[in-house]
Order: structure tokens, then C-alpha cells, then sequence
């Protein structure tokens, strides 16, 4: 059985239910195996839990909302 794993912030259910349907979907018929057979977990992390370029990610988000008021 496959399984899809994704690690993102902060998801409203309703994304969450929309990535999990399109994830499974595409990969199905991708890797021609039935819809039925995907596990897909969502891991939430805090914005302050990972980083990007030596940043955290609560910090580039700070300094985008300064650059783009």
C-alpha cells in the first residue's frame, strides 16, 4: 500500500482535505494503483519549528509582511 507522507505549517481543513483528495488522485493514476490502497498522513509544524536559507519560517514571513504592507 502506498503511502504519502507531508511535513507543512499551518493547514485550514479544508486545504487538508483537498491535498489529501488531489495527492491520492494524481498519484493512482500515476502509478496505476487503486484510490483505495493510499494512506496520507499530514504533519503540522510551527512556523518557528523549521527554517529555510538559515531563517525560521515565523521570521520570513515577518520580513515579507514588512517588505509587502
Amino acid at each position: 500500500m502506498p503511502y504519502i507522507k507531508i511535513e507543512s505549517g499551518k493547514l485550514s481543513d479544508s486545504q487538508k482535505v483537498a491535498l489529501i483528495q488531489r495527492l491520492t488522485e494524481v498519484s493512482a493514476e500515476i502509478m496505476q494503483v487503486p484510490q483505495a490502497f493510499f494512506t496520507v498522513t499530514i504533519t503540522e509544524l510551527p512556523d518557528n519549528n523549521f527554517g529555510i536559507g538559515g531563517k525560521t519560517v515565523d521570521t520570513l514571513k515577518a520580513q515579507y509582511r514588512q517588505i509587502h504592507k
